[in-house]
């Protein structure tokens, strides 16, 4: 993969991004609107991308390296835990915003931009590490987020790991294990219902944009620093230690590209379930998703040269 599709690829994003923007500011998209498309893409869009992917037989792996990949998964969140206990200090949090610091470094949105954009960006064996990453995701929120969260007054819920998305990406990673091919009509069918993800997602990304107030975000020093930090040094530091322990080359990008991801809506939708303050939350969303386009861009690009022979 060249610089050159990166940018291609990331220009296309950007195009349905605006796309969103111009719907909401049109009120052809409002949040009624908003919330009953995201319902479509988080139960049936994006969970039908995953398994048509597993159904394409294109995402092949052996036993060995589909366990190795559920390891170096399984690490990549340990880190993220450990460095969600840290960040907050580093970036001198107040002590009432270092629970949704720590919850902004561990739960980004590795399902609704990280699925199309791998889509976009990267080989489709890499959706194999995406589908971990959101398997893996689902089972560390309702257990370890919502306790960070609510500080300790809530329960685990575990009935809540158990969704369309988590089920389908469970239900991939078994059909890669044992290479299961299906009928034609029943991978057409799923495939057709998948490729909607990617215009339906970044269409709503810019609705997202477009309604949130974004300006006081970006005039907080602290966010830039958690940036800086999240966003482009953890990247970075992914990308080099998976390497020197020898991945192939596509593993090192999807893990890489997962490290690059914005903050995640979950841990605001929580928040506001709880009736706690989602101001530090919803202007991390905001912000590090616009941040996002151009550190993405250029992280891709870097890691694509580094890469090329």
């Amino acid at each position: 993969m060249s610089s050159l599709v990166v940018i291609q690829q990331m220009c296309v994003i950007m195009i349905l991004v605006s796309v969103g923007i111009y719907l909401y500011r049109k009120k052809v998209i409002d949040q009624t609107v908003s919330q009953r498309i995201s319902t479509i893409i988080i139960d049936i869009c994006n969970p039908a991308m995953i398994l048509s992917s597993a159904l394409s037989g294109n995402v092949t792996a052996s036993h060995k390296e589909l366990l190795i990949a559920i390891l170096v998964g399984f690490l990549f969140y340990v880190g993220l835990v450990l460095l969600g206990a840290l960040l907050p200090h580093l970036v001198r949090a107040d002590k009432k915003e270092r629970r949704y610091y720590t919850m902004m470094t561990v739960y980004t949105n590795i399902g609704f931009i990280g699925i199309p954009v791998t889509k976009a960006l990267l080989p489709e064996k890499a959706m194999l590490y995406v589908v971990i990453c959101n398997v893996l995701y689902a089972l560390l929120f309702y257990t370890h987020g919502i306790t960070v969260l609510s500080e300790g007054r809530e329960k685990m819920n575990l009935k809540k790991i158990i969704s369309p998305g988590t089920i389908l990406a469970i239900v991939s990673l078994i059909i890669i294990w044992f290479d299961y091919k299906p009928p034609v009509i029943i991978s057409s069918s799923v495939s057709y219902i998948g490729n909607a993800t990617v215009f339906l997602s970044m269409t709503l990304l810019g609705v997202s944009i477009a309604r949130s107030k974004v300006l006081e975000g970006f005039k907080n020093l602290r966010l830039w620093g958690f940036i800086a930090l999240r966003m482009i040094l953890i990247p970075i530091a992914v990308f080099f230690l998976l390497r020197a322990v020898g991945c192939d080359d596509i593993m090192v990008l999807g893990f890489s590209l997962m490290a690059m991801m914005p903050v995640g809506n979950l841990p605001l939708i929580q928040a506001e379930k709880m009736g706690e303050d989602t101001g530090a939350l919803s202007k991390g969303i905001a912000v590090t998703t616009i941040v996002s386009m151009v550190t993405i861009t250029l992280l891709m690009i870097l890691f694509t040269a580094f890469q090329s022979p």
